[in-house]
């Protein structure tokens, strides 16, 4: 098997080999991992490491491997409303939800008492099956996950 222990930003055009991952295995930097040819790889990397789509993994053999966002169901909410919007991410961020932020509109994982939140608040919501690619964090380096 394969060992995997660097990872850094790139083009992915060099690539020899791709993984798709949900958000959840994106954050683990320590776990199997199936790649997208069906091979078997371990992924080993500083703890707190998290992967997002177009990341570059280099394994023990000096292959690259390129990490794809996977679709997940997600809720996209919106509205023209900039403070309306606010407060919205002001009530999730409370609830520590991941957020990916666009203008005019927030999405997350979807979960139907979040759905119930936030059109409480007034914001319209609609479904969808997207990468998820939430913001990476206040304490994330910014030369990587920007």
């Amino acid at each position: 098997m394969i060992v995997i222990h660097q990872v850094f930003r790139g083009d992915g055009g060099r690539a020899a080999a791709s993984v798709t991952l949900n958000y959840a295995m994106r954050c683990k930097s320590r776990q199997p991992l199936l790649l997208d040819n069906g091979e078997r790889a371990l992924l080993v990397l500083p703890r707190g490491t998290m992967l997002r789509s177009g990341d570059l993994l280099l394994d023990d053999t000096g292959r690259l491997i390129t990490v794809h966002a996977a679709r997940e169901y997600l809720t996209v909410a919106s509205t023209d409303d900039t403070h309306l919007l606010a407060r919205a991410c002001y009530h999730l961020g409370n609830r520590h939800v991941p957020l990916a932020i666009a203008e005019n509109q927030i999405s997350f994982l979807q979960d139907h008492i979040l759905d119930t939140l936030l059109t409480g608040l007034g914001l319209s919501l609609r479904h969808d099956h997207l990468p998820f690619e939430p913001e990476a964090g206040a304490f994330m380096s910014h030369d990587r996950h920007a």
